[in-house]
């Protein structure tokens, strides 16, 4: 048996662990933040449940409340038979609901809002974290300017287009500075952007305005995406702009043979800025038949490299350099990293329910593809880890407060109405509702699970296949 085996068991068992303390610390969190607010109004509680369904294991408290892990990890429960008739989901209360003191709206509204509270808090805490520790972020991320356009785009059914940035008129070095009148700070608010838009031509066509920035004069520019990739996103054909900096070069390769040295910065190519791996690519593709004068910055000077025609090469470069980019440690502030969150979250929830985007429920990951995510997180290290908490805790907080039956803010809603009324809503009424809105949210999440799952399998088969082109062919 290989010795590599361990240390792989030993990653994954890890991975494991750091996936089920922060995905189920959140549900924690979420639900400790009702208890802690229920007992300290006065609130009776009979139960408090991570996981809904068939309790796996409980026991009781010295407090009287059930405390229990349950089947189903779709969330919890703190069932508060004074506030909410859970009976159908949460099960018999175990207690005389009529013996029990009535609730003052007041209260209502702090129990029911305490449990996205807590996790709106829990995200603080752990941006505070990244604060002081730091959070490595690629200069691939870092700026919303354009470092590549491409020719082409290919659309989810296979076939190739001309890219719609390229038809518009955008620009390799052209600065975004808002799409739809949404200003955008870096790349990844540039795509986000994009992706959630819901922008329509008379004629129903995916339309975008870009804000750009133009040797220092700015102008809107038209653009039309198209549906790309196997998930369906609206995609214009274009790439960040970050430089290029030689990481590896192979002994006995071209680059070799030019004169690329590690750690080389490549300017240049004939004139044209290098600032996107795929215009370094395209550009030696389309002129290997002849001489290409490169600049590099080495040593705070910058050398013209020539690199010589390579008649044989169609598709690649074949300099054989590896090249990589910068990166840096920032130390973002806990509100600055919650207000981005919260800023995409809510973006994404109104993309969901606006009819002219084109993303649903099919693009949301539920329980499974979160579970997925929180794995390569993990993988990724404890800092990428803490970033992903701090999403789905702000995003655990945002749906919670939806005016929906069965989450918090249907609680809430129901609260007032009988507020506004005078009188609580027919208990029927509400039982019924909530029994509704529990199948849809199962249905949903089952629905969003299919996706995750053949997401989850698409990564893994694209990972196998990484794994077997790295591994040279037997002598």
């Amino acid at each position: 048996m290989s010795t590599d085996i361990f240390p792989a068991l030993f990653s994954n068992i890890w991975s494991i662990f750091l996936v089920v303390l922060f995905f189920g610390g959140s549900i924690f969190v979420h639900e400790l933040g009702h208890f802690i607010a229920a007992r300290r109004r006065g609130v009776h509680v009979s139960r408090f449940s991570i996981g809904f369904g068939p309790k796996i294991l409980s026991w009781r408290g010295k407090d009287g409340v059930e405390y229990r892990l349950s089947w189903l990890p779709l969330g919890g429960y703190v069932a508060l038979p004074q506030l909410a008739d859970m009976r159908g989901i949460e099960g018999e209360a175990g207690v005389d609901v009529a013996e029990l003191q009535p609730i003052s709206y007041t209260s209502k509204l702090i129990v029911f809002a305490a449990g996205a509270g807590f996790n709106i808090l829990f995200a603080f805490l752990l941006a505070s974290v990244i604060w002081f520790i730091g959070q490595p972020q690629s200069n691939y991320y870092v700026s919303p300017r354009i470092g590549y356009v491409a020719s082409t785009l290919d659309l989810t059914d296979g076939t190739k287009v001309a890219a719609p940035a390229l038809e518009a008129g955008l620009k390799v070095g052209d600065l975004v500075r808002a799409i739809d009148g949404h200003a955008v700070n870096d790349f990844n608010e540039v795509m986000q952007t994009l992706t959630t838009g819901s922008g329509r031509t008379a004629d129903g066509r995916p339309e975008a305005v870009f804000t750009i920035e133009r040797d220092g004069r700015a102008s809107d520019v038209v653009v039309h995406p198209r549906l790309s990739g196997e998930d369906s996103f609206r995609r214009i054909g274009i790439g960040s702009d970050y430089e290029l900096i030689v990481h590896d070069v192979p002994a006995d390769s071209v680059g070799a043979q030019v004169g690329f040295k590690v750690g080389d910065e490549i300017v240049d190519f004939d004139g044209q800025p290098m600032r996107n791996q795929l215009t370094y690519q395209d550009y030696l593709v389309a002129n290997h038949t002849k001489d290409v004068i490169a600049h590099v910055k080495r040593g705070g000077q910058v050398i013209a490299l020539t690199i010589p025609p390579r008649p044989n090469v169609v598709t690649k470069p074949r300099l054989a350099l590896t090249l990589t980019t910068g990166f840096q440690l920032v130390h973002p502030s806990p509100y600055a990293q919650v207000k981005d969150i919260v800023v995409m979250t809510v973006q994404t929830f109104s993309g969901l329910i606006n009819p002219h985007s084109d993303i649903g429920p099919s693009k949301m990951s539920g329980p499974i593809g979160i579970v997925h995510i929180f794995y390569d997180a993990a993988e990724a290290g404890i800092r990428a880890i803490l970033w992903f908490t701090i999403l789905i805790n702000i995003n655990l907080a945002i749906f919670n407060l939806l005016p929906i039956p069965v989450l918090d803010g249907g609680h809430i809603l129901f609260a007032t109405i009988g507020r506004l009324r005078g009188r609580a809503l027919p208990l029927n009424f509400i039982m019924t509702a909530q029994s509704v809105f529990m199948v849809l949210l199962l249905s949903m999440f089952l629905y969003i699970s299919f996706f995750d799952v053949r997401r989850w399998s698409r990564d893994m088969k694209a990972d196998r296949a990484a794994e077997a082109a790295a591994v040279p062919p037997a002598k």
